[in-house]
């Protein structure tokens, strides 16, 4: 079984960031006795710091009892920092990418890893994708835009051109969604989330961008947020209106296949139907833990599209 969407926060950038804690804003608090101290960063997002989120033997014991024998392991988005000066965003990309490549480096049976970069400045993450992946990193988790510009914007093109000639595994993550009206019921997350994957992801299939960087390997977080499902409408946009048609070479549909997945969805029929749709070797294993809101343990199917996105043979 394999696991390609779980998060974890080496101890070298918890170091940093209680270093750093003014300058990101961090703030720990403990909201109970039962609970862990939540983690803060610049006013955004808190989420519970478990120990499995740091404690690399209390992680790697979670996914063996889990059966799980191979994640790729990503940073957690709320350390994006995209909102903060590119030169704070880079540094941490740095400390974050070098602690998880050498964890990786004495583990690598069992974890891959990607890394994580400013994308707040477009030219210096294409020095931390580099960097990332001359230290053995599969690529990089990035948010669905940066500075409201959504990842087509011209202002990204060295970024993809970069992912490009890397061939780097891209998993785009979204962020809790800001809309006025989700403020409640826990609908940024239950809802939000997915949303934001949806916008991202319609907009790069719709802006020509998959036909421009061909050799990027781009993972949607949460099954594909809404996309998969609506992918009708989108359709019958291409036929209808120029404007829809006039970037891509194909019906939307046909794009489906030409991203990944993952089976963050809580329900089996939804995700056979994405593998129905958009093939077996699309759709990779994945559960968001140690998040409360994770899929425990991940969905054990999706192993053709785990080896397909790796480009390798990952041992069982």
């Amino acid at each position: 079984m394999f696991d390609f969407h779980t998060h974890f926060l080496p101890s070298e950038v918890l170091l940093w960031l209680k270093e750093n804690k003014n300058a990101v804003h961090a703030v720990w608090e403990r909201k109970s006795p039962e609970k862990a101290p939540f983690l803060t960063v610049n006013g955004k997002w808190g989420f519970e710091l478990k120990e499995t989120f740091f404690k690399e033997d209390l992680f790697l014991h979670a996914q063996t009892n889990a059966g799980i024998t191979h994640s790729l392991v990503s940073p957690v988005p709320q350390l994006f920092l995209y909102d903060l000066a590119e030169e704070i965003t880079d540094e941490m990309a740095g400390v974050y990418n070098r602690a998880l490549s050498n964890w990786i480096k004495k583990e690598s049976r069992r974890l891959s890893g990607l890394g994580t970069i400013p994308l707040n400045s477009p030219v210096k993450a294409c020095g931390r994708l580099r960097e990332a992946m001359a230290l053995g990193l599969k690529g990089a988790i990035i948010g669905p835009g940066a500075s409201d510009m959504l990842l087509s914007d011209e202002a990204f093109t060295p970024f993809w051109e970069e992912a490009d000639r890397q061939e780097a595994v891209i998993f785009i993550h979204p962020l809790l969604s800001e809309d006025p009206r989700l403020r409640r019921k826990m609908m940024p997350n239950l809802i939000g989330v997915p949303w934001e994957t949806t916008v991202c992801a319609a907009d790069l299939l719709l802006s020509g961008l998959i036909d421009r960087f061909p050799n990027v390997k781009i993972l949607l977080a949460h099954g594909g947020g809404f996309l998969p499902y609506q992918i009708g409408r989108l359709d019958k946009g291409y036929q209808k209106w120029p404007n829809v048609s006039s970037s891509i070479t194909a019906p939307p549909s046909d794009y489906l296949r030409r991203f990944w997945y993952d089976t963050v969805l809580w329900h089996g029929e939804s995700a056979a139907y994405l593998q129905k749709l958009a093939g077996k070797d699309r759709v990779v294993p994945g559960s968001d833990y140690p998040f409360d809101l994770c899929q425990w343990p991940p969905a054990n199917i999706g192993r053709e599209g785990a080896e397909a996105l790796l480009g390798m043979k990952i041992e069982a």
